[in-house]
């Protein structure tokens, strides 16, 4: 990874490339909507990944959507940053111009975030750390492939 070429890709960039017909992705009624935009995102990622670039793709990608990621050939880190979820609402309270501020839905991806059944060894807690920590954090979760999620195709 280090000296790589890198990609990083922010996934809230695709919910914006939405111009008729956008669902708040939080909402249940947002399901199809949410798996089209993760297989545009896994397809971009994919095609970025065969031309040699380590690809970050930063943003919501839900327990219910690792296997649009496992569809590719690549290898797939899988790391769930969760925070308590008092910072994880101001964190997105704080963002602005975000359409997820409200405590309710903020409170619910939380919730399935923190039973991620099979999925738990992805999750790294984030308590008071640093920017500075939890990215050494990431960086020692990638280096060690622990977090890595099987290929469908192996």
């Amino acid at each position: 990874m280090p000296g790589s070429t890198k990609v990083h890709l922010l996934s809230d960039s695709f919910w914006h490339f939405i111009k008729i017909g956008y669902i708040p992705p939080y909402l249940p009624e947002a399901h199809d909507q949410n798996r089209v935009l993760m297989e545009a995102l896994a397809s971009v990622a994919d095609i970025y990944s065969r031309g040699g670039y380590f690809v970050i793709i930063d943003g919501i990608v839900g327990p219910w959507f690792p296997d649009v990621f496992m569809a590719i050939r690549s290898p797939i880190h899988y790391i769930v940053l969760l925070p308590p979820v008092e910072i994880a609402i101001k964190g997105c309270q704080e963002r602005g111009g975000s359409e997820l501020s409200d405590a309710e839905p903020i409170s619910d991806l939380h919730r399935q975030f923190s039973a991620t059944g099979s999925l738990e060894r992805h999750v790294i807690q984030i308590k008071s750390n640093t920017p500075d920590e939890v990215i050494l954090e990431i960086v020692r979760a990638i280096q060690s492939n622990a977090y890595l999620l099987e290929p469908a195709n192996a």
